[in-house]
């Protein structure tokens, strides 16, 4: 396998996982609200406090894909 089909099958590992990251912080999300809305409020605001970390690490993913697929 050749450098550039290594990058490529990397960039697309990380892409796939990058996607999964995004579904799951959606579902996160809209559970967190739904109990915010049943009264737990620091529990959502916990929740929106990681969801947040995830968002700042989905970004650098993203830079990391667009690296390797140059």
């Amino acid at each position: 396998m050749s450098m550039d089909d290594q990058a490529s099958t990397t960039a697309d590992t990380l892409e796939l996982l990058h996607l999964n990251q995004v579904a799951i912080r959606a579902a996160l999300e809209e559970l967190s609200l739904w109990v915010s809305h049943r009264g737990s409020v620091h529990i959502h605001e916990n929740v929106m406090a990681v969801l947040a970390t995830l968002d700042i690490h989905a970004e650098a993913i993203s830079s990391g894909v667009e690296r390797l697929r140059k």
